[in-house]
């Protein structure tokens, strides 16, 4: 007789209302933290721009509290409060100007938005703050009650107080966490016993919304389709008589799409130049000493901007490369699908994202809480976490300890300087423990699908 398909679940007790205000509270410990950090950059003297002052371009690297929130308040037309792309362009240098800013149009908003009743970086920074606060604690509500107390590696996470408010990532966090949270926990009273297909639909939406903030939430919406295609937890929600559910998995994909193209739509009519700038810089973006990629590195001397032949490689290389690791971890999830049932997406997606951050032309310190949540949502070992942290810290703290140096025409090789030293553990640290994990990940128990009960009550 065949071996019968394999439940990892489990039957756990949910978090109650008071432990779940705890995690909150902690988070917002955390975040108070990382503001805190940041804000060393800020003031105490502004100029005619609202720059802080004295000496805000050696404070930004030496006293490692540099953001891209703070920096960014002057060369995008965000101190003069301009509407976003409307009346945006790039230019033949390639720098953005009109209003134009080089992310997504919700987080172009949210940089606007920001900026509306601040003259000041450090005024920009405080009500940047305030207004993504609340998607970084709303992330660890939803992790808790995805998976417990393991959502204190968000909520307590080193790379929290390094990033929370180093540039606009929480609410993207937020989209994929709740993109997660909907198909495995439902909402309202029906909570998950709502069919498949509309969790799935809600998520989708959600995955969409999080393409318009920061696009890597899209890359999610593969595996989302393979577990709707395969009847979600142990095929058990096809419609009887269906082995696969084509049409669901399909509808799936129409309203992620649907959802990216209706938020992008108003911009592009709006003002298609500047809308499309945004993609047009990235696009444009070189492998240079501020991406941290394996590619920058990888190739030195050669990689120097300059370098157009090499360049051109990596930008050809790059995605190609990306898209491979995405079909093999979603192979390696249909494989994983045939033993045990149950399509793995919540693990493919972890590992396609260690593809994307190992492979991608950028790595920027602060996609480091993309990863996080899933570090809470899958149950790898602790040393993976832990070592990870500790690369991340060391280029997240090495990098601009070396620019400083490099600023102030210090010597600053690998075999000079610690700082650059740190770099390196963080580049090759990183990128040897990304490799790990997305095979890590794509063997890794779900913390997200155990059987919730309620506490028994007491007596």
């Amino acid at each position: 007789m065949p071996e019968a398909p394999q439940d990892r679940s489990s039957t756990v007790l949910r978090l109650g209302r008071a432990s779940l205000a705890l995690l909150v509270l902690l988070c917002g410990f955390t975040l108070l933290l990382g503001f805190a950090n940041k804000d060393r950059c800020a003031g105490p003297e502004f100029d005619e721009w609202g720059r802080s002052g004295p000496d805000f371009h050696e404070r930004k690297y030496a006293d490692v509290c540099y953001s891209d929130i703070q920096f960014l308040w002057i060369g995008r037309d965000v101190d003069r409060h301009v509407f976003p792309y409307v009346h945006g362009s790039i230019n033949e240098n390639g720098d953005l100007v009109g209003g134009t800013v080089e992310y997504p149009v919700l987080t172009g908003l949210m940089i606007w938005a920001g900026a509306l009743f601040v003259d000041t970086d450090a005024g920009f920074l405080l009500a940047s703050a305030l207004l993504m606060a609340p998607f970084g604690l709303a992330t660890a509500w939803l992790l808790g009650r995805l998976s417990r107390w393991r959502a204190l590696i968000w909520a307590l996470s080193p790379p929290l107080v390094l990033y929370a408010f180093h540039n606009w990532e929480l609410p993207v966090v937020l989209c994929a966490v709740a993109a997660v949270y909907v198909v495995h926990r439902g909402w309202g009273k029906r909570g998950v016993d709502r069919p498949l297909i509309q969790r799935a639909s809600v998520s989708a939406v959600l995955l969409g919304l999080g393409f318009a903030f920061k696009l890597y939430p899209a890359i999610f919406v593969l595996p989302l389709m393979l577990y709707v295609l395969t009847g979600g937890r142990g095929g058990k929600e096809l419609a009887e008589g269906k082995t696969r559910d084509v049409a669901g998995m399909v509808r799936v994909a129409l309203i992620a799409m649907g959802t990216a193209i209706a938020v992008n739509i108003p911009f592009a009519v709006a003002g298609f130049e500047g809308w499309l700038a945004s993609f047009v810089f990235q696009g444009q973006r070189k492998a240079d000493i501020t991406a941290n990629s394996i590619w920058f590195w990888g190739f030195r001397p050669d990689s120097d901007p300059g370098n157009d032949s090499v360049q051109e490689f990596i930008s050809f290389a790059s995605p190609v490369l990306v898209i491979a690791s995405f079909v093999a971890a979603c192979v390696a999830g249909w494989v994983r699908y045939q033993r045990e049932r149950t399509y793995p997406w919540v693990a493919v997606s972890a590992a396609m994202l260690c593809g994307f951050l190992l492979l991608h032309k950028v790595h920027s310190p602060q996609y480091t809480l993309w990863l996080v949540p899933m570090f809470v949502l899958l149950k790898i070992r602790w040393g993976w976490i832990a070592a990870y942290f500790v690369a991340d810290f060391a280029m997240g703290v090495g990098i601009f300890l070396w620019f400083a140096q490099i600023a102030a025409r210090l010597p600053s090789g690998v075999y000079d300087s610690f700082s650059a030293q740190l770099v390196m553990i963080g580049v090759w640290g990183r990128a040897g423990l990304l490799v790990g994990l997305f095979i890590a990940f794509l063997t890794a128990d779900s913390a997200v699908d155990e059987v919730e009960v309620e506490a028994p009550a007491r007596a």
